[in-house]
């Protein structure tokens, strides 16, 4: 569910503050753990190091990712393949195929 329009986007002031002071192509990385911030369009350009629980992800803010909420670009869960001994066989098979093919060349 979606925030309320008549409450605005929200960030927090500390984490505006920090954007604030840098100038804009600055490559200093702004640490935060506040990943349900809004990515503002003064954030364009700026380095965040995004806490996942373990470390700080860096994310580098594009355009495009105005109106997201940081958090959404550093993941907070370790995806794992589930399937035991049959998937490991699997994965153990296609590993000497697919470094055979690339030795091929020309």
């Amino acid at each position: 569910m979606s925030r309320s329009l008549k409450k605005g986007p929200f960030i927090d002031a500390h984490l505006l503050e920090k954007v604030k002071k840098l100038k804009q192509g600055d490559r200093t990385v702004i640490k935060t753990w506040s990943r349900r911030s809004t990515i503002f369009p003064e954030m364009v350009g700026f380095r965040f190091g995004v806490h996942n629980g373990k470390e700080h992800i860096a994310v580098m803010v594009t355009e495009d990712m105005v109106g997201h909420k940081l958090g959404e670009f550093a993941l907070s869960r370790k995806f794992i393949r589930h399937g035991g001994k049959l998937q490991k066989e699997v994965e153990t098979a296609k590993a000497p195929v697919a470094a055979a093919a690339p030795k091929g060349g020309k």
